[in-house]
């Protein structure tokens, strides 16, 4: 999910979004752990999602 995208979602998306790809995040360690995924990247690419999601939430708490 890029940064544009992002700002284009709602507050409560985005709570929402968050929510949904904190929960892919630990299924994504947890079958990492059992057995190597295809493409471990995977777990970065969600982290910077959550960080992402998280920044914006921030700066629109700052705005307020």
């Amino acid at each position: 999910m890029k940064t544009a995208e992002v700002k284009e979602l709602t507050t409560a998306e985005i709570q929402e979004r968050m929510a949904t790809e904190k929960e892919n995040l630990i299924r994504l360690k947890l079958n990492h752990s059992i057995s190597p995924l295809d493409n471990p990247l995977q777990i970065k690419v969600a982290r910077k999602t959550i960080a992402r999601l998280a920044t914006e939430l921030r700066a629109r708490e700052l705005n307020k």
